[in-house]
């Protein structure tokens, strides 16, 4: 609970003391110069291994022994390059400067990586070795994770297990993904294109915790097989088993754009399928290799030009059914950003002009996270995502109802398929959800906003079921998680470097980075290196530092909770809170909203009592609002027409709640600013759409 973690977390800050303490002066000021250079996880490490160099190597030794320790790392593999050219013809005039030009090429060995990954120690228990089918207890459904209990593993096991030469081996998919990034925006030509690669055995809250389980192993280029794809080798496991290994292609995480070059296809075609793309709502096949070979050998289309996808080299691979979803680019800034908030922005500027728009889409100015209103120079997907939680509210009263109809659709498409387990009822909630926005959105056709659906964006929606079941839920094989390996694997080092010839340098870092995190296995355990710094309960106090570090926006995390009565030395903030008035119900019928005026506690009988004094909203109605979605509450009042407040008990509080307000058609007046809104209005949504959490909770 919130009393007894925040007492954790100020244990954690004594502990960290106590640490430092341990470390002499020089090993101080070695840390404190690595943390200038290698930020982040990577000095965590740092800091680890001096504790134990700094008793057994005084002085500039620990400096010598630290970097042969990182060096003589054998989990990590180096870069290696090479020099590409075009060979081909060249025109006599006026020839294309690559034509004539060298590339060189880094990339990694991509056999070792995925046997580093198998043997590293610190995945014990994260890797599954064997597909197994998941059901819920509850009504015996299957469910779906992670890539090991998915129709894709399974299939290429029963591959596997007919071949009497693998029969019996462990299949390791290889999941890629690539990505064109921009280390700069202020100058030109500083594009660079990553190869990320991870294994499809680990779990995904590994990947999406950022334990090195993804990797970047290449820029430009990908060896065309590696060992172990048609013969099993023997690999010493992290769980301390020997099994016999088999390599394959797995899921590809990639944008549309990437998709189009992967599979070898045209703009506004589907690269899964053969739909036509002037009708892309019409169902078509799915593609497949054979289909291609066929156009081959026949010399029709893009393959005429020797056009083949890369997959063709490799064994049991096939690009059309490998490539995975995207939640990122296909939902959040695709068919929520570029397409349904767009098309509002044309719907008011066709039907009220371009003034009335204008101040329609500016009702939101003031809002926290959008200041000016919806018009932004360059949006991230940070910022698609924030719009997301408030857009709806916003619009309804100032576009029809059917508009607001397949804005709760989509969003509740985005949000089931973030979660973290897919049972056989989310599908059905989220072919449902799928159902209602193809019907709602025909009402930008009838009002002349747009002309067709035609957008492979939103198409793509219509195969998220399929690649569940493929490759298990979606927030496994996401490309945010790639888009935040940006940062580290690519911007950070080059922002480190002098920025001539920039390359070799960003993987120099990224080979010490990544040797650095591997070579801390070879020192001692938290429990050596408790009884070494005389910090008995040092496993207890990382417990809780990771648990902080990795659930940053779990419900229990106190700092989620605000009641403080001058905010940035500005206005009084209050946050609303869900709390459990009932346990025997589900979702949001066992619980109630209120917002919380102050936290405090009191001692009666030697008993320490943390509580809350809260503030009561009653629900309007017994369902959530039709349109929406959401459920409607207003504050709580006694007969006299005070507000109902309540003493509860901090144990009662379940998370945050968001409330945002009914605005109606009239205009808010400039002078409320977004403090006002829990007291300038009397009925609120309770917003579902702040996280996939809330969104379970809400509905």
């Amino acid at each position: 609970m919130p009393f007894s973690f925040h007492a954790c977390l100020q244990a954690v800050c004594a502990g960290f003391k106590t640490l430092w303490a341990a470390l002499n002066t020089y090993a101080q000021a070695i840390w404190l110069h690595l943390l200038r250079i290698f930020p982040n996880r990577a000095s965590l490490h740092i800091f680890h291994l001096l504790l134990q160099i700094s008793y057994h190597h005084p002085g500039h030794h620990q400096v010598q022994y630290l970097l042969t320790k990182i060096q003589i790392s054998q989990r990590y593999s180096s870069q290696m390059q090479v020099s590409i050219q075009y060979t081909g013809e060249c025109p006599e005039h006026d020839a294309p400067p690559w034509m004539d030009k060298e590339y060189k090429v880094w990339y990694r060995d991509l056999h070792l990586m995925a046997h580093n990954m198998l043997a590293n120690p610190t995945y014990k228990g994260e890797i599954d070795f064997a597909p197994f089918r998941e059901y819920d207890t509850s009504d015996n459904t299957c469910q779906w994770i992670s890539c090991q209990e998915t129709g894709h593993g399974n299939r290429l096991y029963n591959t596997i297990s007919q071949d009497p030469n693998t029969q019996g081996s462990t299949f390791v998919p290889i999941i890629l993904s690539s990505d064109k990034t921009m280390v700069s925006m202020g100058t030109g030509n500083n594009k660079y294109y990553p190869l990320y690669a991870s294994i499809g055995n680990v779990h995904n809250n590994v990947c999406r915790a950022h334990h090195n389980a993804l990797v970047i192993i290449s820029f430009l280029s990908l060896p065309k097989t590696m060992p172990g794809m048609t013969k099993y080798e023997v690999l010493h496991c992290a769980d301390g088993h020997f099994r016999r290994v088999i390599y394959g292609l797995g899921p590809y995480i990639a944008d549309y754009k990437e998709q189009l070059l992967l599979a070898c296809i045209v703009k506004n075609w589907c690269p899964k399928c053969l739909a036509i793309r002037t009708d892309l709502d019409s169902s078509g096949l799915y593609r497949c290799r054979e289909h291609t070979d066929l156009l081959i050998c026949e010399g029709i289309g893009l393959e005429a030009f020797n056009l083949i996808p890369f997959t063709n080299d490799f064994p049991q691979a096939d690009i059309y059914q490998l490539l995975s979803f995207d939640l990122l680019h296909q939902l959040i800034k695709g068919a929520f950003k570029d397409h349904l908030v767009d098309w509002v922005v044309e719907y008011l500027r066709l039907m009220h002009g371009t003034k009335r728009e204008d101040e329609i889409m500016t009702l939101f100015t003031g809002l926290q996270q959008f200041s000016d209103g919806h018009n932004f120079k360059q949006w991230t997907g940070n910022d698609s995502k924030a719009l997301m939680k408030v857009f709806l509210p916003a619009i309804e009263g100032h576009v029809p109802q059917d508009m607001v109809r397949t804005f709760g659709a989509l969003l509740a498409f985005c949000y089931i398929a973030r979660w973290n387990i897919i049972t056989e009822a989310s599908l059905n909630q989220l072919q449902d959800a799928l159902t209602r926005f193809h019907h709602y959105h025909q009402i930008f056709k009838t009002t002349g906003t747009k002309p067709h659906f035609s957008y492979p964006h939103q198409h793509s929606m219509s195969h998220y079921a399929d690649i569940i079941r493929l490759f298990g839920a979606p927030n496994g094989l996401c490309s945010l998680i790639m888009e935040s390996k940006h940062i580290k694997a690519v911007k950070d080092p080059w922002q480190r470097s002098s920025r001539n010839n920039a390359l070799g340098q960003m993987l120099l870092t990224n080979q010490c980075l990544n040797k650095l995190a591997a070579s801390h296995v070879d020192f001692a355990t938290v429990a050596a290196l408790a009884e070494e710094v005389r910090v008995p309960h040092l496993r207890c106090l990382i417990y809780y530092f990771l648990f902080s570090q990795l659930f940053p926006d779990d419900p229990r995390n106190p700092e989620d909770i605000r009641a403080c009565p001058l905010w940035w030395n500005t206005y009084a903030h209050n946050d609303c809170i869900f709390v459990n008035t009932n346990l025997d119900l589900e979702g949001i019928e066992g619980l109630e909203v209120a917002r919380v005026k102050c936290f405090f506690s009191f001692k009666y009988n030697w008993v320490i009592y943390p509580c809350a004094l809260v503030q009561w909203f009653d629900k309007v109605g017994d369902h959530a609002d039709e349109d929406t979605g959401m459920w409607i509450v207003r504050p709580s009042v006694h007969d006299d027409g005070t507000l109902n407040f309540a003493v509860i008990h901090l144990e009662t509080v379940y998370r945050a709640a968001h409330l945002i307000p009914i605005y109606g058609p009239d205009f808010i007046p400039k002078n409320i600013k977004y403090f006002h809104s829990y007291d300038a209005f009397h009925l609120f949504y309770v917003n579902r759409y702040t996280d996939h959490h809330a969104f379970k909770i809400a509905s």
